[in-house]
């Protein structure tokens, strides 16, 4: 025997036991998740009790709460895996069901991304009009959890030492730059030469702390003098970006291609100070992928190379 026939737990194990162990871990108490299952806390006990028994392992720690043991860590990851199927699956099912179209779901940081995801959409909806396609915009961290909750089938974004964690693929589409950008009417912007100590005496937009960009802006600031300036205004929305600068003097700090794509329409002016940013790349699971995905990849890597391909980039 092979597989998952050697591992006697693995065939006794129920859906039930990983929804239960998520509870329990959620409600961090033996009383709060058998009241949130409907139990009494001596048969959340012994429900504990079997499972590990059933595993050969301890899972969590008891004590004023409850603490989960590196064991219950890998238990929880399965839970997240399996459960985030079943749901995914269940939506499939439903919406073969109903004769909807096949999906795929991608997440997408701003950073970076503003113009080769649309493209990129527009380029595989040309092959497959079939498939939707549902964007979710958002912060890193909260995306690889979507990722691996199997909420999301990929990300699309700058990447940074979270997109190599285990069970994660990642593929670098090209190096973007980090730019500052103002309003068009904004007086820096009738300037041909701009330092960035010229900035300083102005209010500023900064990306929100924790992320990749604002890190990068941190330490630009701290290298040319400006480790005391505080942002004005911190938001990852373009939106609010380019309404602010439309109406202030403030400045603000992008990423290269989308300042780029900004610019090209006539909404922001990018100011000449131009600075190494990091890689922009897509991020999925090491799982098998399903053919819509892998088109459009494949879709994302074609644009990627015009990206690199052409003057300025």
């Amino acid at each position: 025997m092979s597989g998952i026939d050697t591992i006697q737990w693995a065939r006794r194990l129920k859906v039930r036991h990983l929804e239960c162990f998520l509870i329990l871990q959620e409600s961090g108490t033996l009383s709060e998740a058998a009241m949130r299952m409907h139990m009494t806390q001596s048969a959340m006990s012994h429900w504990l009790t079997d499972l590990e028994a059933m595993t050969g392992v301890k899972l969590v720690t008891r004590g004023r709460r409850i603490e989960l043991t590196s064991a219950g860590h890998a238990l929880r990851r399965l839970a997240v895996r399996v459960l985030g199927d079943v749901a995914r699956t269940q939506e499939e099912l439903e919406s073969i069901a109903e004769g909807a179209a096949p999906s795929i779901h991608v997440g997408s940081v701003t950073a970076g991304i503003a113009d080769i995801v649309p493209r990129a959409i527009a380029s595989f909806q040309a092959l497959r009009p079939d498939v939707s396609v549902r964007i979710t915009e958002g912060g890193l961290a909260a995306l690889l959890d979507g990722l691996e909750k199997r909420e999301l089938d990929l990300i699309v974004g700058s990447l940074d030492t979270r997109a190599y964690g285990p069970g994660l693929s990642h593929e670098v589409l090209f190096e973007d730059s980090m730019a500052v950008i103002t309003g068009l009417r904004h007086p820096l912007a009738r300037k041909k030469k701009v330092y960035w100590a010229d900035l300083f005496s102005y209010p500023w937009i900064m990306p929100p702390p924790g992320t990749l960009m604002r890190a990068r802006l941190d330490a630009a600031l701290l290298d040319r003098g400006g480790a005391g300036i505080r942002p004005r205004v911190e938001t990852g929305s373009v939106i609010t970006v380019e309404s602010l600068l439309r109406q202030t003097d403030y400045v603000a700090v992008w990423s290269g291609s989308l300042a780029e794509h900004l610019g090209a329409l006539g909404v922001v002016h990018v100011l000449p100070l131009g600075d190494w940013f990091g890689p922009v790349g897509v991020v999925a699971r090491n799982s098998e992928r399903q053919p819509e995905m892998t088109q459009f990849l494949s879709c994302m890597r074609e644009l990627a190379r015009d990206l690199r391909a052409s003057p300025g980039s």
